[in-house]
C-alpha cells in the first residue's frame, strides 16, 4: 500500500455505483498509475446504533476462523475489509479460475480525500442509499482493481469498447433432502423467481423480471438468448451496459427502470459507434454478441460448480451453524419430534463435518450473489496474436475480442446465517402468498367470464 490518495486527488475519482457495504469510483484523471483502474471504498451506516457495530466489527469471529482455519493468510488478518479481498485471492480465485477473478490491491486514502469524494458523489447516489449510509471517512484504505469494463488501452480513446455485466443468480434448484414439506416449490420454481415476488410487495421493484436463471446457465444458445433478452427488458440491478466505461443502460446504485422505446432508442443511437449494423439492429447484434460470448467462455459452467458447493440447502446448512456455535436449535426447537427427526443426521456429525456444511454454504452464497463482466471491442485488421477470444459477427461482418471477469466476490459473513434462513423462508411464504392470490383472481374472471360475454 505504498501509494497514498489525497485530497488534490479526489475530483479525479468519480461515481460508478454502490452496493450495500461499498461505494465505487471510476477514475478519469491522467496518472498511468491509475488509469483503467476503479476503487471500492467502505460505507458506513448514518445510524448511530449500526455505526457502532461497523467500528467495533473485527475482521473474523472465533467461529469464522474455525471455519477458515485452512487459509492461513486469511484468518491472520486484522480489518474485514482486508479480510475480503484474502478470500477472493485465496479461496474464491483458485476455485472461478485466476483469469477470470481480480482481487485487487489495497492503496491508502486521507481522511481529506475520502470527504471530499462523498461531497463529489453526494449528488449522483440514489436518495435512499444517501438517507442510509455515507463514505467510511474513518477507514484510511480503498481497494484498487483493473476496470473490467474496458481494456487496458481503451480508456485512453484508442479502442472503443462495450461492456456488460450481468448478476448472473442461482443457476440450479435444490433437490437437498433437508427442504421441509412446507418449502418444497423451491425444487419447481427458481429463487430469482420468488424473490420477484418479495421485492414486488416491498416496492423495489415496479415489476417482475420474466429471467430465469435456468436458461443462462443451460448451455443451450437459444435459451440463453431468451435470458439475455429478458435482463435486458427489465435490467433492475442485474443487467448493466458500458460505453468506454461510462453507464449507458442499467442503474447506479440500485434498480433500473423497465427498458422502453425511449431508453432502448436512446442505446441503439449510442451503439452504432461500435456496431456496423442497419438502424434499429445495433441492440439485437449486441445482445447476441453477449450470447456467443457466454456460450463461448464457459465461465458459467464454472461458476456452477461453485454454487453447488451448497447441497444442503440453507434448510440443512441451518442446523450445523447452530452446532457450531454450540446454540439450541432454533428450528428443531420449533418442529414436532417427528419433523425433527429429518435433521438428526445433521446433528450427529462431527464438528468438522458442520464446518464444512457452512463453509461450503458461504462460498456457494458468494458464487449466487457474484457479477459477471464481460467486455467487447471491435478486433481492428492490424491486430495479430490470441491475446484475447475471439467471435466473429456474421450479421455485421465484424469480429470482436471480449474478455471475461467475475466481480463482486464478497465474503459471506457466518453471522448473519440466521438472516438467510429468515429471508428464504419470507420469498418461499411470499411467493406461494401470491400465487395463491393470483389463482383466485383467475378463478374470478373464470367464472365472470360468461355474464361479461352476456
Amino acid at each position: 500500500m505504498e501509494l497514498t490518495l489525497t485530497e488534490q486527488d479526489a475530483d479525479n475519482w468519480v461515481y460508478r455505483g454502490e452496493g450495500a457495504a461499498n461505494l465505487v469510483l471510476s477514475y478519469n484523471g491522467s496518472s498511468f498509475s491509475y488509469i483503467g483502474k476503479v476503487m471500492r471504498i467502505r460505507k458506513s451506516p448514518r445510524k448511530e446504533s449500526l455505526l457502532k457495530g461497523v467500528r467495533n466489527s473485527i475482521a473474523l469471529t472465533p467461529h469464522e476462523r474455525l471455519i477458515w482455519k485452512d487459509v492461513h493468510e486469511l484468518i491472520s488478518s486484522s480489518d474485514k475489509e482486508i479480510a475480503g479481498q484474502l478470500y477472493v485471492q485465496h479461496v474464491m480465485k483458485p476455485l472461478l479460475g485466476s483469469k477470470y477473478v481480480d482481487a485487487g490491491n489495497h492503496i491508502l486514502v486521507t481522511k481529506e480525500f475520502l470527504e471530499s469524494v462523498e461531497k463529489n458523489v453526494v449528488s449522483q447516489r440514489p436518495a435512499w442509499r444517501v438517507d442510509v449510509s455515507r463514505v467510511d471517512t474513518q477507514c484510511d484504505f480503498g481497494l484498487l482493481m483493473s476496470d473490467h469494463s474496458l481494456f487496458p488501452d481503451g480508456c485512453q480513446g484508442s479502442s472503443p469498447s462495450i461492456s456488460v455485466e450481468i448478476k448472473p443468480k442461482c443457476g440450479f434448484l435444490p433437490q437437498s433432502e433437508f427442504i421441509s414439506e412446507g418449502t418444497a416449490i423451491k425444487r419447481r420454481v427458481t429463487r430469482f423467481e420468488m424473490h420477484q415476488a418479495l421485492k414486488l410487495q416491498h416496492g423495489e421493484v415496479s415489476q417482475p423480471s420474466a429471467y430465469n436463471p435456468l436458461d443462462l446457465f443451460s448451455g443451450s444458445k437459444e435459451r440463453i438468448h431468451k435470458a439475455i433478452k429478458d435482463l435486458f427488458a427489465t435490467p433492475q440491478n442485474n443487467f448493466r451496459l458500458f460505453l468506454n466505461g461510462s453507464l449507458i443502460l442499467g442503474g447506479l446504485g440500485g434498480g433500473a427502470k423497465t427498458t422502453d422505446v425511449c431508453i432502448a432508442k436512446v442505446l441503439e443511437d449510442e451503439l452504432n459507434s461500435i456496431i456496423q449494423a442497419d438502424d434499429g439492429l445495433c441492440t439485437e447484434n449486441l445482445l447476441t454478441l453477449i450470447t456467443e460470448a457466454v456460450q463461448k467462455s464457459g465461465v458459467l459452467d464454472q461458476l456452477l460448480k461453485v454454487q453447488k458447493l451448497d447441497n444442503v440447502d440453507i434448510e440443512g446448512a441451518i442446523h450445523a451453524y447452530y452446532d457450531i456455535t454450540s446454540q439450541q436449535c432454533r428450528v428443531c426447537r420449533e418442529l414436532s419430534e417427528e419433523q425433527a427427526k429429518r435433521y438428526a443426521s445433521l446433528h450427529s456429525a462431527s464438528l468438522d463435518e458442520s464446518l464444512r456444511i457452512v463453509k461450503d454454504y458461504l462460498i456457494a452464497a458468494t458464487a449466487k450473489d457474484c457479477s459477471l463482466m464481460i467486455c467487447f471491442r471491435p478486433r481492428k485488421a492490424e491486430d495479430s496474436g490470441a491475446a484475447y477470444n475471439t467471435i466473429y459477427l456474421e450479421s455485421t461482418k465484424q469480429a470482436f475480442d471480449f474478455k471475461v471477469h467475475f466481480i463482486d466476490l464478497d465474503l459471506k459473513r457466518m453471522s448473519k446465517m440466521d438472516e438467510y434462513y429468515e429471508l428464504d423462508k419470507k420469498i418461499v411464504s411470499c411467493y406461494k402468498q401470491m400465487s395463491k392470490m393470483n389463482r383466485g383472481r383467475n378463478e374470478d374472471a373464470n367464472l365472470q367470464g360468461p355474464e361479461v360475454a352476456e
